[in-house]
C-alpha cells in the first residue's frame, strides 16, 4: 500500500510539475512559504499530514546516526524551515510577543516529512540579500540561491519555538551558523556560543544541534571558518554550551582540500562532534550577476558532495574517528541517496528533492533507497 501511494504521489507531481515550473523559482518559493504559514496555523493540516506520512512510511526502518535515533534514513536539510528575516532583534522579539508565526513550516513540515533540521539561525537577525535570490536549473534538477542566511536571529527563534514547545516534533534538529562578516575569531566564537545558549536556556530539546560553518552566499568566504584552529575554538565553545542537551554535528563546504578535511576530521574527534553534514551548497556565480556568489544545490552539487563524503569516510576509517557522516547534496532519488550510503554516510538530508519530487520527497526517496539497498544485496 505504501509503495502504491508513493508511486501515485510521484506520478501526480510529475504531471503537475510543468505547471508549477511556469512560475519562476523565487515566486514559487515565496508561495510555498505562504502555504506553510497557513498550514501551521490550522491544526487540521498537520494532523492530516501526519496521517499521510504514517501511511506512506510503513515499513521504513529507523536508523541511528550522529548519536540520534532517526525515524528514517532520510530527513529534511536546513534552509527551508528557518523563518522570516528581520532588521533587528527587538523587531523580531516584538513579532513573537504579538503571536506572529516567524518560522513558517515549523509544524507542517515535520508532520509531513519526518525529521527536519530547523535553521540556519545566526546570533543576530538578518534580512538576507536583496533582489532575486533563488533560481532553478530544471535540466540538471538543480537549484541555486543567495538568500544570505535570512532568519529572525537565534534569540527570537528560541523564544518562538519555546512558546510552541508542546507542539514541536519528537525528533528535530537546530542549525546555527557563524556570524557572517565577523573577522575576529574571538567574536565569531562568542557569538556562535551565545546563539546556541538561547535555545538551551529556553529549555528546547532538539535531537541534535548543528554548527554551520559553510554558508557560501554571505559577505565572507566560508572556507576561512573551516581551519583547524577556528573550527576547534568554535566546537569547544559550542560544546561547552550545549553540554548534555544533545549531540553536536558540523556542516561543511563541498570545496575543501584534503589537508583541510583531515584537519576537520581530527578536530571533530578532539571536540566530540558526532557527525559531519557533507555538504552545504557549492558557491558559484549567480545566474543574474556573475560578480555575486550563489550556492548550487541538487543535481549539480551531488558529485562534489559525494566526493567530500568519500574523502571524509576514508580519513575517518584511517584514524578510527568516532564520527558519522550525513550525506547532503543532490539526494534527489534513491540512487543518489544510495551513492551517499555506499560512500560511508549513515543518513541523508535533502532539500532540492522537494522541488523536483514534491512534498512527499523524503518518503519517496526513503522507499527508493530501501529498494536500492535490496537490489545491491541481491547483486
Amino acid at each position: 500500500m505504501a509503495r502504491f501511494l508513493l508511486s501515485a504521489a510521484d506520478l501526480a507531481y510529475r504531471a503537475a510539475r510543468p505547471l508549477v515550473f511556469t512560475m519562476d523559482a523565487q515566486a514559487a518559493h515565496d508561495l510555498f512559504v505562504r502555504v506553510m504559514r497557513v498550514g501551521d496555523s490550522a491544526g487540521i493540516f498537520p494532523a492530516m499530514a501526519r496521517v499521510m506520512r504514517r501511511a506512506v512510511e510503513s515499513g521504513t526502518a529507523p536508523v541511528t546516526a550522529g548519536g540520534v535515533s532517526l525515524p528514517s534514513t532520510v530527513m529534511i536539510a536546513a534552509g527551508l524551515v528557518k523563518g522570516d528575516g528581520f532588521a533587528d532583534e527587538d523587531a523580531a522579539l516584538r513579532a513573537v510577543e504579538a503571536g506572529r508565526n516567524i518560522i513558517p513550516g515549523w509544524r507542517l513540515m515535520p508532520a509531513l516529512c519526518g525529521a527536519v533540521e530547523f535553521g540556519s539561525y545566526t546570533r543576530w537577525p538578518r534580512l538576507g540579500n536583496p533582489g532575486r535570490v533563488i533560481w532553478r536549473d530544471a535540466g540538471a534538477r538543480s537549484t541555486q540561491n543567495r538568500v544570505g542566511l535570512k532568519n529572525p536571529g537565534a534569540r527570537a527563534a528560541a523564544a518562538f519555538l519555546a512558546a510552541h514547545k508542546q507542539d514541536l516534533p519528537d525528533v528535530f534538529g537546530l542549525n546555527v551558523a557563524v556570524s557572517p562578516g565577523v573577522a575576529d575569531p574571538a567574536q565569531e566564537r562568542d557569538e556562535a556560543a551565545e546563539a546556541f545558549s538561547f535555545f538551551v536556556a529556553a529549555g528546547l530539546t532538539p535531537a541534535w544541534f548543528t554548527l554551520n560553518v559553510s554558508c557560501p552566499n554571505t559577505e565572507d568566504d566560508p572556507r576561512g571558518h573551516q581551519t583547524r584552529d577556528r573550527t576547534r575554538a568554535l566546537c569547544q565553545a559550542v560544546g561547552a554550551v550545549i553540554g548534555g542537551h544533545g549531540p553536536l554535528w558540523l556542516k561543511i563546504s563541498p570545496d575543501l582540500g584534503d589537508a583541510q578535511l583531515a584537519a576537520l576530521v581530527e578536530t571533530c574527534a578532539e571536540t566530540g562532534v558526532r557527525a559531519l553534514v557533507t555538504t552545504n551548497t557549492l558557491g558559484q556565480p549567480a545566474p543574474s550577476d556573475p560578480s555575486l556568489t550563489a550556492g548550487v544545490g541538487g543535481g549539480r552539487l551531488h558529485p562534489a558532495a559525494l566526493d567530500t563524503c568519500q574523502r571524509i569516510a576514508h580519513l575517518r576509517d584511517q584514524t578510527d574517528a568516532p564520527l558519522d557522516i550525513i550525506g547532503c547534496g543532490g539526494a534527489l532519488d534513491g540512487a543518489a541517496a544510495h551513492d551517499f550510503m555506499q560512500a560511508g554516510a549513515s543518513a541523508v538530508q535533502l532539500y532540492s528533492a522537494l522541488i523536483y519530487r514534491g512534498l512527499l520527497a523524503a518518503s519517496i526517496v526513503s522507499h527508493e533507497l530501501d529498494l536500492q539497498a535490496k537490489l545491491h544485496q541481491d547483486a
